[in-house]
């Protein structure tokens, strides 16, 4: 069950700096084979769902994908 439709990210809740940080922590230390991944992301992070916190982290892997390939340019802020 792949979902890789754009539309639905604006959908998402808003996360906080925070939010982000300790997302980022929880995903380094529940790595893809730990049990109930998603269930324990979401706890650590707080205030959000096991389908949010799984959601954040497909776009997350979007986004990479796409700067990976180079679809994405980077920004440029000369003027």
């Amino acid at each position: 069950m792949t979902s890789n439709g754009l539309s639905s990210s604006s959908h998402s809740s808003s996360w906080t700096p925070k939010q982000n940080k300790l997302f980022e922590k929880a995903l380094a230390v529940y790595d893809k084979d730990t049990p109930d991944r998603w269930q324990k992301v979401a706890r650590a992070v707080g205030g959000k769902s096991e389908e949010e916190v799984k959601r954040h982290y497909e776009l997350l892997i979007e986004d990479l994908r796409h700067i990976e390939s180079g679809n994405v340019p980077f920004p440029n802020y000369k003027h």
